[in-house]
C-alpha cells in the first residue's frame, strides 16, 4: 500500500524497515521503490481510499535509532582518531556491524570506543538538514555521498556530518552507550560487532548471568574464571590422555581375548562382535589391535545413531574393507569410508542386521 505521506522507514542503508499499524493492521514490511515511492506489506486487507493512521513501533524504531547514530558516532571516533574508513554498515535484529577499510588492533578498538562514548555522554545534539549536491561538496562530509540531487545531512556536533537517510537520536546521550563486542580480520579489513543503548544493556544482563553461573560452578572470583578455565581445560586434556592409554590397554587384552574367539567364515577367521560403550574411536583402537595378527578381519558395532561400525583386517587377507562398507551404506543407509584394510561408518540398521550382513559378506 502506497500512502501520500509515511512516518514509516523503509529497509535501507543498511537499516531495517519500522513496524506497526495502518488503520489498525499489521506493517509487516516498508520498501523503497526504485521510483521514490514507499510501499507499505500489510498482513491483512484495508480500504486503499481511507484516510488511514498510522503508528510506528516505537520501541523498534527507538532500537534503531540508537544503534545508526551510534554507528555514525563510532565510525566517525575510528576516521577522526586513526584514519580508518567504514566501508560499509549492517543493523542485524540483536547486534550492528561496521566493516573498517584496514586491520585495527585491539588498542586502536579500545581508544576509538571510548571517544565514542565521550561523545555520547557529552549529550551533544544531532541535527539534520537538507542541501543540494554542490553545496555538499564544499562540506566536510565524513564519507563521500552515493546518491546525488539533495541530499540528507546528519550533523552530530563538532564531531561528525554525514549523508545519511536513516533514522536517529536528537540528542547523542538518547544513544545510551556505545559498547563493543567482538570482531574479526578478513582480507586486510575488519569487521566490528557492536551493541548500543538497550541492545548493551541486555549484552550486559546476558554475560552477567553467565559469569555468574560459571563462578557459581568452578567457586572462584570472576577475576580468576579465566585461569580456573584454562586449568580446567589442561585437566580435561590429560584426564582425556588417561583414558585413553587405559583404552589401548583395555583393547589389548580384549583383542587378544576376541582373537582366540574368531570363528572360521568362508576363507578367514572372523571377528564379529558388539562392543558397548564403544564410539567409533574406540572400535577403531579394539579393531586394529585385533587384526595386529595375521589371517583375521573384525567388524565391530559400537552404540549410538547412526550406529558406529569399524571394519580391518590383516596384511595380506583378500577383504576389501572400504568396499565392504560402501556396500553396507548402500544396503543399510548410513554413511562411511576409509582404507581397503580400515574403514568406519554409522549405519542405520540394528546391531544384528550389521553383523549379518558382515557374516552373509564373508561366507561369499
Amino acid at each position: 500500500m502506497r500512502l501520500d505521506r509515511t512516518a514509516f522507514y523503509p529497509t535501507s542503508g543498511g537499516q531495517p524497515f519500522d513496524t506497526g499499524r495502518l488503520g489498525g493492521v499489521a506493517v509487516v514490511d516498508v520498501l523503497d521503490e526504485e521510483d521514490g515511492g514507499i510501499v507499505h506489506v500489510l498482513d491483512g486487507p484495508i480500504d486503499a481510499s481511507a484516510q488511514v493512521q498510522g503508528e510506528v513501533d516505537w520501541t523498534r524504531r527507538r532500537d534503531h535509532m540508537q544503534q545508526h547514530t551510534g554507528q555514525h558516532v563510532l565510525s566517525a571516533a575510528f576516521d577522526r582518531r586513526f584514519g580508518v574508513r567504514t566501508v560499509s554498515f549492517h543493523l542485524g535484529a540483536e547486534t550492528a556491524t561496521i566493516d573498517l577499510a584496514r586491520e585495527v588492533t585491539r588498542r586502536e578498538i579500545d581508544q576509538a570506543e571510548a571517544d565514542a562514548n565521550d561523545v555520547v555522554w557529552d549529550d551533544r545534539p544531532v541535527t539534520v538538514r537538507f542541501v543540494s549536491a554542490e553545496e555538499a561538496a564544499a562540506l566536510p562530509l565524513r564519507k563521500d555521498p552515493t546518491r546525488t540531487g539533495e541530499l540528507r545531512l546528519v550533523e552530530i556536533e563538532s564531531f561528525d556530518l554525514s549523508a545519511c537517510g536513516g533514522t536517529h537520536v536528537p540528542r547523542t546521550g538518547m544513544i545510551g552507550q556505545i559498547a563493543v563486542a567482538s570482531w574479526e580480520r578478513f582480507k586486510g579489513a575488519t569487521r566490528l560487532t557492536f551493541v548500543c543503548g538497550g541492545r548493551a544493556l541486555a549484552a550486559h544482563g546476558r554475560l552477567r548471568d553467565v559469569v555468574a553461573e560459571s563462578i557459581r560452578h568452578l567457586s572462584v572470583a570472576p577475576a580468576d574464571l579465566p585461569g580456573q578455565i584454562g586449568k580446567v581445560q589442561a585437566d580435561l586434556v590429560a584426564a582425556s590422555r588417561q583414558v585413553r592409554q587405559a583404552q589401548d590397554q583395555l583393547a589389548v587384552y580384549r583383542a587378544a581375548e576376541w582373537r582366540a574367539l574368531a570363528e572360521t567364515i568362508g576363507p578367514v577367521r572372523g571377528v564379529l562382535r558388539e562392543a558397548p560403550g564403544h564410539d567409533g574411536n574406540a572400535l577403531r583402537t579394539l579393531a586394529a589391535a585385533i587384526v595386529s595378527e595375521p589371517g583375521l578381519v573384525a567388524v565391530l558395532v559400537g552404540d549410538g545413531t547412526p550406529v558406529p561400525v569399524v571394519a580391518a583386517r590383516s596384511g595380506g587377507v583378500e577383504f576389501d574393507a572400504a568396499v565392504w562398507m560402501k556396500t553396507a551404506v548402500a544396503a543399510l543407509g548410513g554413511r562411511g569410508g576409509g582404507r581397503p584394510d580400515l574403514a568406519q561408518g554409522g549405519l542405520s540398521a540394528s546391531v544384528e542386521t550389521i553383523l549379518a550382513f558382515a557374516r552373509q559378506a564373508l561366507s561369499a
